[in-house]
């Protein structure tokens, strides 16, 4: 069989390689879809950023989005020992989108696969990768194992690698490398939400913290359906007994603000567990390819961020491949992965003072720092390169500071 021929292969049609594939498309970038998934399938990743609007407008891909009628979300809430803390996103400091949608992503991702496919970009699904080899120019062969079982063979001038949890470049490059965050693990699940008060309280995504570094997040969507998760240390996760729907029941009796609502209602899977969630590369890029998504890095699913950095990486790459297809010197390392870490950086500095307590000490304090609030909310809205916001410029020591501050404030005679 003679091999395809394209300018990029996309591997991968969630968010990332969707945003990477409409740009390319639009610039008149032969692309090409590989998926090894029939779609819609179920995914997490389900609470998006305001900053990610930005790249589904930027792309072509808002408006069928917003002819969903996903649930909206203008902001979230954190509770804690009776205790609340929310954020709007319209009350943040940097310029930009100020509301995102909670989303059933086996629905989400498929209304972004039909209007590719609507527009023109090809796209294979049920394909697997298989094996890709790298020529010294950068062009890659790449063997694609097809739904009828037979193999096919891709020739591109670039690959950006979108898979995601399937990490296919990462694998077959041996290009693992040990997660900056501590080891967590999750279980999750969805549920017909039939106890759903009305107005707020049944809408809004919320993270009940329910015991030291664990906490449980509740996803509302518009059609009725909520998803129910557990996070924490992976050993912790591993005391709990029994079936995982037993486990996932324990769990929500820790809650006593959701114990009530959810302890009755029937799993519509049996809940599904992943041990240390967060991944992370020895390198986001080389000759011939990019990663984006959580294919490079994967932090923690604390404040929503991996949707946000899958379009951001994957728009970016694609437009790096672009100037480089026409023929521009790209500098990958400046351009595309030190950019990329930068924003990784701020947000995996926000999980790991979350999990030492001093972000929570910040969050549950008795008095608000309006100004203060406006910074934090941009950095939790997805705006981690606003480099004039003092949170993100200085998010290496500006926490643990804020964090004895607030510790001298509720005790004046703390050394």
């Amino acid at each position: 069989m003679t091999p395809t021929q394209v300018d990029v292969l996309v591997i991968g049609a969630g968010p990332s390689g969707s945003v990477a594939a409409a740009y390319l498309h639009n610039q008149n970038i032969k692309v090409k879809v590989v998926e090894k998934n029939i779609f819609p399938r179920f995914v997490i990743g389900e609470s998006l950023l305001p900053r990610c609007m930005e790249h589904f407008e930027e792309t072509g891909l808002l408006d069928c989005l917003k002819q969903q009628d996903f649930e909206i979300k203008r902001g979230a809430r954190f509770l804690r020992n009776g205790n609340a803390y929310s954020f709007d996103f319209a009350e943040k400091s940097t310029e930009g989108w100020n509301w995102t949608w909670q989303v059933p992503r086996a629905d989400f991702d498929k209304t972004l696969t039909d209007e590719l496919e609507k527009k023109g970009v090809d796209i294979e699904f049920n394909t697997e990768v298989i094996e890709v080899t790298f020529n010294e120019d950068g062009s890659s062969c790449t063997t694609v194992k097809t739904p009828e079982g037979t193999t096919e063979t891709i020739l591109a001038k670039f690959i950006i690698d979108s898979s995601g949890f399937g990490r296919v470049l990462p694998r077959l490059l041996d290009l693992d490398a040990p997660a900056q965050i501590p080891k967590h693990a999750s279980i999750f699940t969805h549920v017909v939400d039939s106890k759903r008060p009305a107005g707020e309280e049944g809408t809004l995504i919320t993270f009940d913290v329910v015991k030291d570094e664990s906490w449980l997040w509740v996803i509302p969507f518009s059609n009725g359906i909520t998803s129910l998760g557990y996070v924490g240390p992976t050993e912790d996760l591993e005391a709990f007994k029994g079936t995982p729907s037993e486990r996932l029941q324990q769990m929500l009796a820790l809650s006593s603000h959701y114990h009530d609502r959810f302890i009755d209602c029937e799993f519509i899977f049996e809940p599904i567990i992943i041990k240390n969630i967060s991944k992370a590369v020895t390198q986001l890029y080389g000759k011939g390819f990019a990663l984006t998504g959580n294919s490079a890095e994967f932090l923690d699913p604390v404040f929503s961020s991996g949707v946000t950095f899958a379009t951001e990486s994957g728009l970016l790459a694609a437009k790096l491949a672009t100037r480089q297809l026409r023929g521009e010197r790209i500098n990958w390392q400046i351009e595309y992965a030190d950019y990329i870490k930068n924003g990784v950086d701020v947000f995996a500095t926000y999980v790991r003072e979350w999990y030492t307590g001093n972000f929570q000490k910040i969050f549950f304090r008795e008095q608000d720092n309006v100004q203060i609030k406006k910074q934090i909310t941009s950095v939790l809205a997805g705006y981690v390169w606003d480099t004039s916001n003092p949170f993100v410029k200085k998010h290496h020591r500006i926490i643990k500071t804020l964090a004895k501050v607030v510790d001298i404030e509720s005790d004046p005679h703390t050394s």
